[in-house]
């Protein structure tokens, strides 16, 4: 859950902190104090877009810090606890960008936005990008500004709000469509090419053809081209090589003729001979070492003799090689830099040859399997439609329950699964029991929100339907029905009960009261209804110095200031003996309530 959260000169306030507990938490103070700024910082640890004219004037920068508590036992017992695998997920997020936790456990997040537009995002003590911040806040906080009810009137967000109604009964059937589809469309793609340009890839896979039919017939081996050319470079100096291993060979062991010098083996012979004969015994003790010279010549002298054989004593050897190097080098020249390059090349033209088949059993074969392709994805979303609709039903109903008790007792909802037809120029029409859809990446289904104003009434699209207030307790209603199946996520509501009062708004404290359950739910209202069934009262002060600078700031409220504040919200009665009245019966009503 969220257990803290500062503030540093963003909007009114100058510099604010509040601690936040499980259960309900409200937000409330006068018009213009600063409370929608306790939200936007919200919505900036949410990683929302930084909008440089929220800083303060006079400061520099904005800085906004969460920190947040990460308890998978809580989640299954307590209101404001994470499941556990959101505390795996998290686990890992932090493993991933080395972020730490704190000493106490919890994990500090900070988004600091400054005058000139820049942003920045830190996570435990790590600074991360923006979308770190995101991706971290996303199954923790779920924040719902003023204008974010105006998301429930978009379709994608209406079909969204089912699926996660339905959880685990669509989850892997849209898994399956969009696994299917994906085929489908690939399979299509194929085709389309392979017919819309079968003469062109008939050119192609004759260009293929000719060239692997080029460098199969010179045949290049792995390395050649290198090792060509070092033996070309040894061939260049034959002579040369031979007359230095002849001359030294000759050196050593003598030559053929009668007039060659005396040669090395020769004097060595010689001189252990004169060694042997002489008496004295320290000139026979070097006759060993002349042994060990004599045995290093003979091993020297039979390795030229070995260099000398395998030296080409063909004079085309040359002339065969540089013919070879030549063939090589005409396919470096088409192809790639080095034979290694010529090799991957035609491995790769001989895979796309594979693929561009353009014969009539090629084209059928292909053909076939995108119509198997394509009745899969139509049967993924017949399967996945129908789930929607079996869950519209349900969630239609669970959302009228609670509209009637948000003094809405006559309205109903109605949540309309229709079929998305496809368009003249559809990029993906997909023919489903006989018709043909619109195959979009979230199925062929269009959902709609309908509101029925009482039970006589025709149902129309709530965008259309629902004033503002009843927008918001629409919202609401579906929101306390989602967290029906769900646990832990912290949510954040800013003046959802916007033009309500009466019973209405004591319903919606009820409602709130009755999510708080489950999660940990934060408030800014301005009706004493709400307020009074909170657990935590948190209040924005305005001060206005003597410059005219407004400056706020975040405080709890005790019992007795709580009874004050209520008495505030309550027409503005203030601190008077029918003020705290009104408001002492309010809070013992709503606590009453809560304990029923």
């Amino acid at each position: 859950m969220l257990a803290e959260i500062r503030i540093d000169n963003l909007g009114v306030i100058s510099e604010a902190g509040a601690q936040f507990h499980g259960g309900l938490t409200v937000l409330t103070g006068e018009t213009g104090a600063g409370k929608t700024m306790v939200v936007t910082s919200l919505h900036l640890l949410s990683g929302a877009r930084a909008d440089p004219t929220r800083v303060r004037v006079g400061a520099s920068r904005a800085v906004v810090e969460g920190r947040f508590c990460i308890d998978a036992d809580a989640g299954s017992s307590a209101a404001g606890g994470v499941p556990s695998h959101v505390e795996r997920e998290v686990a890992r997020l932090l493993e991933t960008t080395g972020a730490q936790r704190d000493d106490d456990g919890s994990i500090i997040a900070v988004r600091t936005v400054g005058s000139d537009g820049r942003s920045r995002a830190h996570l435990g003590g790590r600074s991360v990008p923006v979308g770190v911040l995101s991706e971290f806040t996303d199954p923790l906080l779920t924040v719902h500004g003023q204008n974010d009810q105006l998301r429930l009137l978009r379709p994608d967000q209406q079909r969204a709000a089912l699926d996660r109604f339905a959880g685990k009964a669509i989850a892997p059937l849209l898994a399956a469509y969009q696994e299917h589809r994906q085929r489908w469309l690939t399979a299509r793609a194929e085709l389309s090419e392979r017919t819309e340009r079968s003469r062109e890839l008939a050119q192609e896979a004759d260009r293929l053809r000719f060239a692997l039919d080029e460098i199969d017939a010179v045949d290049p081996q792995p390395g050649e081209d290198t090792r060509i050319v070092a033996e070309v470079r040894r061939l260049g100096d034959l002579d040369s090589l031979r007359d230095s291993a002849q001359g030294a060979q000759a050196a050593l062991t003598g030559g053929d003729g009668d007039d060659v010098a005396a040669a090395a083996l020769d004097l060595l012979g010689e001189s252990r001979a004169r060694l042997e004969a002489a008496e004295d015994p320290a000139l026979r003790e070097l006759g060993p070492r002349l042994d060990e010279a004599i045995a290093v010549v003979t091993d020297v002298a039979g390795e030229l003799s070995g260099y000398l054989s395998d030296l080409p004593s063909d004079p085309g050897a040359l002339e065969t090689l540089l013919n070879r190097q030549a063939e090589l080098k005409s396919l470096t020249r088409k192809y790639a830099a080095d034979i290694d390059g010529v090799l991957e090349w035609a491995r790769e033209a001989r895979d796309r040859l594979s693929r561009i088949d353009v014969s009539a059993d090629a084209v059928a074969d292909l053909a076939a399997r995108a119509d198997r392709e394509a009745a899969a994805a139509a049967e993924a979303a017949t399967a996945l439609s129908a789930a929607r609709r079996k869950a519209a039903d349900k969630l239609a109903k669970a959302v009228s329950k609670e509209l009637s008790g948000l003094a809405m007792g006559r309205a109903s909802l109605d949540v309309q699964v229709r079929d998305r037809e496809a368009g003249p120029q559809d990029t993906a029409p997909l023919k489903v029991g006989g018709r043909v859809l619109h195959a979009g990446t979230s199925g062929v289904d269009d959902v709609e929100f309908r509101l029925a104003a009482h039970s006589g009434a025709r149902s129309l699209p709530i965008a259309r339907s629902a004033s503002g207030g009843e927008l918001s307790r629409v919202m609401l209603a579906l929101e306390v029905v989602l967290a029906g199946s769900e646990r832990g996520a912290t949510m954040v509501f800013d003046e959802v009960d916007a033009g309500v009062g009466g019973r209405a708004a004591v319903e919606i404290g009820r409602r709130l009261a009755r999510l708080s359950r489950t999660h940990q739910v934060i408030v800014v209202t301005h009706l004493p209804q709400v307020a009074a069934f909170a657990d935590t009262h948190l209040v924005v002060d305005k001060v206005d110095d003597a410059g005219g600078v407004v400056s706020s700031g975040v405080r709890a409220l005790t019992d007795t200031e709580r009874v004050a504040e209520l008495a505030r919200m309550l027409a503005g009665l203030g601190d008077t003996e029918t003020g705290r009245a009104h408001a002492e019966e309010l809070l013992a009503t709503a606590h009453a309530e809560r304990r029923g």
